[in-house]
């Protein structure tokens, strides 16, 4: 079973920072693209920033310049550094991948999975 498990939101003043991380678990083959996403109260769930299997990254003009996405392949983990935050940056945020992994025992799969949210206030 695969599970993406995500870290590091909380409160923080505005022009603060915070990095999170998203570590994917379970017999997992290979990963394609993870992204971030983001979903303010009464808001649809927006891209924040997504990146390749070979570092290439793009991001939402509103953070541009602001937040960093990286990944670790090894571990199987994707990161969000967050700088300069604002008030409007405050949602959930979601973390998601596109990849390969086992199912049952023989069978080779592919599906995109979420992890469970985590939450970024930023507040005075």
């Amino acid at each position: 079973q695969v599970q993406l498990v995500e870290s590091g939101g909380g409160l923080v003043q505005p022009g603060g920072s915070l990095r999170l991380s998203c570590a994917a678990s379970g017999t997992i083959f290979t990963i394609n693209d993870m992204g971030w996403y983001r979903q303010a109260p009464g808001k649809q769930r927006d891209l924040v920033a997504v990146i390749t299997s070979g570092g290439n990254a793009n991001y939402a003009d509103s953070v541009q310049g602001r937040f960093a996405i990286s990944r670790d392949n090894a571990k199987n983990t994707v990161y969000l550094q967050m700088n300069s935050l604002k008030p409007e940056d405050t949602a959930v945020y979601y973390c998601n991948a596109d990849l390969q992994f086992l199912s049952g025992s023989y069978l080779r799969r592919r599906n995109t999975f979420w992890g469970q949210g985590t939450q970024v206030t930023v507040s005075s």
